[in-house]
């Protein structure tokens, strides 16, 4: 029995009093009704709030064979002859001796179809935005489904984009640790401790779907040393990264994505020796994570890559424009990409 009523708050109620209450003093100053306003009132209460619990139970009720809205026009009609019954036992009158007269029988027609007019009038429009609200959140449930499913697409074509590079990555490492192995076992185990610190900070990406600054940094890292002993003297590299950020919320796989792009584009076409600058700081209520080479510089394709597109998507969809990668030239050579995000605070 409460689910029926279901919905029936204080404040319904009130409203459904000072609904009835206006309504009555409409029809007392329009239709000059005889009948004194206390009279009328009660009849237009007890009229009313029988229309309110009956429309709010054929809402609640669910019934296959007739529509919901149908439903509460019905019960408002049903409503406002039984209301009216109750007004005539309310008032201490006999029920036969009211229909027994012309006169009882017309104020009987006249209160059941006032209550049937404007109870039908105010349960339409009440239906009319409630059928417009549902329109609205279906509206806005269709649009965070298409926002979602856009952010799915993003990471499955991350997620490719990673498969293609990652394992090129890999077995290009183990080639490295195996020729290192007959000829520098010392740096053998190193890169092997490197891969290993590496594969530790990438695993728990695939699990996740959400990362800190820290854990990409501890990443990027691995990743770095790696390079640099496959490398040699030609790379150097250093991080700018204050403890206090190390907890900030920050999406995985971007600051990789920035740091492979400088060795794969910075460092790899130079024959001289590049510096990699890996920073992160709080400007203007952003959180920027910097990566800054001094490799060939820019070129005309610079920041066209299938990862930073990927990345740039990825930030559209994850933060609207508040999500940015800008690149530039890092003078006095090479070039400085930083990812600005707003600033997501300590994660916890």
């Amino acid at each position: 029995m409460s689910r029926i009523f279901a919905g029936i708050t204080w404040r319904r109620v009130i409203i459904t009093f000072l609904v009835n209450t206006a309504v009555v003093a409409i029809v007392k100053y329009l239709m000059g009704v005889m009948n004194a306003f206390g009279d009328l009132l009660v009849s237009g209460q007890v009229v009313g709030y029988s229309i309110m619990f009956a429309v709010t139970a054929a809402g609640n009720l669910k019934l296959r064979w007739v529509p919901r809205p149908v439903a509460q026009l019905i019960a408002v009609v049903l409503a406002s002859f039984l209301g009216t019954v109750l007004v005539v036992l309310v008032k201490g009158r006999n029920l036969f001796e009211t229909f027994a007269e012309w006169e009882g029988i017309s104020r009987f027609s006249t209160t059941a179809t006032l209550g049937v007019v404007f109870g039908g009038l105010i349960t339409a429009f009440f239906i009319f935005r409630e059928r417009d609200a549902q329109a609205k959140a279906a509206t806005a449930k269709a649009e965070a489904e298409r926002a979602r499913l856009a952010r799915r697409v993003a990471e499955a074509q991350l997620a490719l984009l990673q498969a293609q590079v990652e394992p090129h990555f890999l077995f290009n490492t183990l080639a490295n640790v195996r020729y290192l192995v007959e000829h520098e076992p010392a740096n053998a185990m190193r890169m092997l401790d490197h891969l290993i610190e590496y594969l530790k900070a990438a695993l728990p990406q695939l699990r996740e779907g959400a990362s800190t600054l820290g854990r990409e940094v501890e990443f990027v890292r691995a990743y770095l040393n790696i390079q640099q002993i496959r490398m040699g003297e030609r790379l150097r590299f250093g991080f700018e990264v204050p403890e206090a950020l190390r907890e900030r919320a920050f999406p995985p796989a971007m600051a990789i994505t920035l740091v492979e792009n400088a060795i794969r584009h910075g460092l790899e076409p130079c024959c001289d020796c590049v510096d990699v600058g890996v920073s992160a700081a709080i400007e203007d209520g952003q959180l920027r994570f910097t990566v800054a080479d001094t490799g060939v510089g820019m070129k005309e394709e610079s920041g066209r890559g299938i990862g930073l597109i990927n990345l740039r998507t990825r930030l559209v969809e994850m933060f609207g424009d508040a999500g940015r990668l800008l690149i530039e030239n890092n003078l006095p050579r090479g070039v400085r990409a930083t990812i600005a995000i707003p600033d997501p605070g300590a994660a916890h």
